[in-house]
């Protein structure tokens, strides 16, 4: 096994030196450093990344939770997450919770013991919030995704749900949609949340009652039991001519049900949903969205997540960033004389 002491020698300098090289600490000449690395090249050395963090107390690797990779939203936010650690040197672990508090629980258990420099976590919910003290208690910084988790101050990226949905529902009204139906996630969740509160202005703004039995309360991620949606779909009367959905999966699954009872889109049913499709929109632009900026949300979270990495000696204020969502018209709402 090829050691320091094996390079310096060849090398003709220090070991300290060497270690210096390895490290890319100190003031060393631009002469030295390339002859030593020349030497490592040669002899296949391979640093030892354990011992340094060791000495070091980091690791240089960071940890990044999502609750749904299905979801091409999180798939191209991870995508923004890995190019930003990269990009500072850093290498990026990777986890799945499917809005499971008790997947999350276990990742959290694998973070803690595997000693990550940081964390970037979309969590599952408000009953996160201990999961979220672990990673305090123990030191390990961490910034949130998407979601708000009250009782925590941190670091967060968000996008603006509220003005997401606001924005569709107006859209659908003046395409002249009076009866809008929302299938949203969980109350435990800020983001959806949000996105009724959204749905709710822009009715009240334009002299609409609200109505409970239009609105259905589900689940974000992976959808095992549809039955609920099912009755849901059937037991509005008189049925919505538009459907907002709280995110682009739930989209999914109203359509394919929608279908399934022979129901055109947008000919018989209108719908809209928050959340782009990526590259699959490409393929056909059908859906109308409010798109959140996905890569966005991974990249300058991490970017935040590094900068409180290196600023841990002297912590600076919590930041917060809320990217706006844009309004992308398709194909998929039927302008509806206003009279209908």
């Amino acid at each position: 096994m090829v050691t320091i002491y094996d390079i310096a020698e060849k090398a003709n300098v220090s070991a300290m030196t060497v270690s210096r090289v390895i490290n890319n600490t100190g003031k060393i000449s631009d002469k030295t450093r390339a002859k030593v690395r020349k030497v490592m090249e040669e002899l296949h050395y391979v640093p030892n990344h354990t011992a340094r963090s060791l000495v070091l107390q980091q690791t240089h690797i960071l940890f990044l939770l999502i609750t749904d990779i299905t979801n091409p939203f999180y798939t191209t936010l991870a995508r923004g997450a890995e190019d930003a650690a990269k990009k500072s040197g850093y290498r990026l672990l990777f986890g799945n919770s499917d809005e499971s508090l008790e997947k999350e629980a276990d990742y959290m258990s694998t973070i803690l013991s595997s000693r990550v420099d940081g964390v970037l976590i979309a969590p599952a919910g408000d009953p996160s919030l201990p999961h979220l003290k672990s990673l305090q208690q123990h030191k390990v910084p961490f910034v949130l995704l998407d979601r708000e988790v009250p009782g925590i101050e941190c670091d967060i990226v968000l996008g603006d749900s509220k003005e997401g949905a606001r924005g569709l529902v107006e859209y659908l009204l003046k395409q002249g949609h009076r009866r809008i139906a929302m299938i949203n996630g969980s109350s435990s969740i800020s983001s959806a949340r949000l996105r009724l509160q959204g749905y709710q202005e822009a009715l009240k703004l334009n002299d609409i009652g609200y109505e409970e039995t239009l609105v259905l309360e589900t689940s974000f991620g992976p959808l095992n039991d549809l039955i609920e949606i099912e009755q849901w779909l059937d037991q509005m009367e008189p049925a919505p001519t538009a459907i907002i959905a709280g995110n682009n999966m739930l989209a999914v699954e109203v359509i394919r049900l929608l279908r399934k009872r022979g129901l055109r889109i947008p000919e018989d049913r209108s719908i809209v949903c928050i959340d782009d499709f990526g590259p699959y929109s490409q393929m056909d632009p059908f859906m109308t969205v409010a798109a959140q900026q996905a890569y966005q949300f991974g990249y300058l979270g991490m970017q935040m997540l590094i900068e409180r990495i290196k600023e841990r000696e002297s912590p600076q204020p919590w930041k917060k960033i809320v990217l706006p969502a844009e309004l992308i018209i398709r194909r998929s709402v039927l302008p509806l004389k206003q009279n209908r």
